[in-house]
């Protein structure tokens, strides 16, 4: 059961090394006063520490890589693609979580982070995992306003707010736990249950702009039949694949659907929102062309991890206990679920190439 509770969190587009794209480099190009982040483990750089949940990296094997070989409860070895694109912004070095003790007012000028591994759209979710929902994590936020209007006044916290970048990674935990793996939700449709999900993040992405945000990044989901832990799975279950690591096709399917579908979404909710600018960010694509030609890339693993057999070790299961990888830039993914630093670099390049000229003022 621990092993099944442990796959969730799902990773983003893993990519390699692109230096020689042209991006935007630093804040003032951007407008970008701070960074704002919600959802899951993805962008979870520790909040998840003080909480009665599995769904935890604040031990060893977690921050292999990071400064000072520092186990944050970042679930990966390194930095995460919040913490890069902070830095590459020039706001500050690290994108910090909202529930770390050491964070103070000022820290949240510039952002932090909210998000919480194993949360999701679904309030189910997070419950079942003990960790923070989406409706936590706004509330937390609106507490963070106040402490900013504390310090600097009302008029300049809502201008920070307003020159504040937003972004949202949540929905593949709902799927994972509530539809594939532990269904929960199995007596709704696949259709009708994107719907809800979406349907939530409609009403999340709408209180975010009641508070303020109007610079809004909402990820959509990669494939998540290439995820590990549903390669394994999938491996496991009787099929023409059976002992096979394959990727699941129908789950890819499936995530390509929902991911129209969100894009439909913004599409409609982006002229209600005056002065806002709500962008996609697709996942999907980027990664599946780096499953299917990782060499191009520079990966030699794709469907398992760094950590371990790669194959189901991700939180409690990644541990001081499994071996590691000599070198885990070689690798798309550090554990089951959550990409390697290389991998979140490599992001970074493709989010500031794509996503942030889509923002500029």
């Amino acid at each position: 059961m621990q092993a099944k509770t442990t796959l969730i969190f799902f990773f983003l587009i893993p990519l390699f090394n692109l230096f020689f794209q042209p991006h935007l480099s630093n804040a003032s190009s951007t407008n970008i006063t701070a960074i704002f982040a919600f959802g899951d483990s993805v962008f979870d750089p520790g909040n998840n520490n003080s909480l009665p949940t599995l769904f935890r990296a604040n031990h060893w094997p977690y921050g292999k890589d990071f400064p000072g070989q520092v186990p944050t409860g970042r679930f990966s070895n390194g930095k995460l693609t919040t913490d890069i694109l902070v830095s590459q912004l020039g706001i500050k070095q690290l994108l910090p979580a909202y529930l770390d003790p050491k964070v103070s007012d000022k820290d949240l000028l510039t952002g932090v982070s909210f998000a919480s591994g194993g949360s999701g759209l679904d309030e189910l979710t997070a419950k079942e995992n003990h960790v923070l929902s989406m409706v936590d994590q706004l509330n937390y936020f609106e507490q963070a306003l106040k402490r900013m209007q504390k310090i600097v006044g009302r008029k300049e916290a809502e201008r920070i707010v307003e020159k504040a970048l937003f972004m949202i990674s949540a929905g593949t935990n709902d799927m994972l736990f509530n539809f594939y793996d532990l269904p929960t939700r199995r007596y709704i449709s696949l259709s009708g249950y994107h719907d809800f999900l979406l349907n939530r993040l409609e009403a999340f992405v709408n209180e975010l702009y009641k508070m303020g945000a109007r610079k809004i990044a909402v990820v959509g989901f990669p494939p998540i039949g290439c995820l590990p832990v549903q390669v394994t799975i999938n491996s496991l279950l009787p099929s023409i694949h059976m002992f096979q690591r394959v990727c699941v096709q129908q789950q890819n399917i499936e995530s390509q659907s929902y991911n129209r579908k969100l894009q439909a979404l913004i599409s409609t909710l982006r002229p209600t929102l005056s002065g806002s600018k709500l962008v996609y960010a697709d996942v999907y694509n980027p990664l599946l062309d780096i499953i299917q030609k990782p060499s191009d890339y520079g990966y030699d693993h794709i469907l398992e991890g760094c950590c371990g057999t790669g194959s189901l070790e991700m939180g409690p299961l990644c541990n001081e206990f499994n071996p590691t990888c000599a070198n885990p830039s070689r690798y798309l993914l550090w554990d089951a679920v959550h990409p390697t630093q290389a991998t979140n670099e490599y992001l970074v390049h493709i989010f500031q190439r794509t996503v942030l000229p889509q923002l500029v003022d």
